[in-house]
């Protein structure tokens, strides 16, 4: 368990923000892996992500194809979900964002420097994200310089509320928090 009975909402705040930063240098860790909810024309989508970064304002960092069709759906609503759970510590993360993407800048440019080798692949496809091909193998050709940071873009989010469940029996704790002015407030709720 990540939150105990008597467990004060700053330790919880704090407990929860070390748990997800070991998702981005533990490669095994279940937070590694989160997923993100968008919504396009009224229709939600959600899928796996992996979390690249969280930066000392708690923000997370995903890299993705600048062609997808997750990067569309945030530019006409920036406002995401993500979701986490950590199975062995039994305890679920939800968080709401406002995000943002970067192409072709100075972050992007910055995050693209940590891509390296066949990794580059994923952002270097000669055809889209999503685009229908009569064969698998069609999906697997890339430019020849994989160098190209073209089609790279950096997702940044945002969070302004963290809901968190810890799972405990019949007695599962619950904390909403949300970002203000002064910073980050907790409240217990009711799970």
């Amino acid at each position: 368990m990540l939150i105990k009975p008597g467990t004060t909402l700053e330790v919880v705040f704090k407990d929860v923000q070390q748990e997800v930063r070991r998702g981005v240098v533990d490669k095994k860790h279940p937070f590694r892996f989160i997923t993100l909810a968008t919504v396009q024309n009224g229709i939600p989508e959600a899928r796996y992500v992996v979390l690249r970064k969280i930066d000392e304002q708690f923000n997370f960092y995903l890299y993705t194809d600048a062609r997808t069709t997750k990067v569309k759906a945030i530019q006409s609503n920036p406002l995401v979900s993500v979701l986490l759970y950590h199975p062995q510590k039994r305890v679920q993360v939800r968080v709401q964002a406002s995000a943002m993407i970067h192409h072709k800048d100075s972050l992007a440019s910055d995050h693209w420097i940590r891509v390296q080798g066949d990794a580059q692949k994923a952002y270097n496809s000669i055809l889209a994200p999503g685009e229908f091909i009569s064969a698998p193998e069609q999906a697997y050709t890339w430019e020849e310089e994989l160098s190209n940071a073209e089609n790279f873009a950096v997702v940044l989010l945002k969070p302004y509320k963290l809901d968190i469940l810890q799972l405990n029996g019949l007695e599962h704790l619950r904390a909403a928090f949300n970002f203000t002015a002064e910073g980050w407030q907790g409240e217990w709720l009711v799970p």
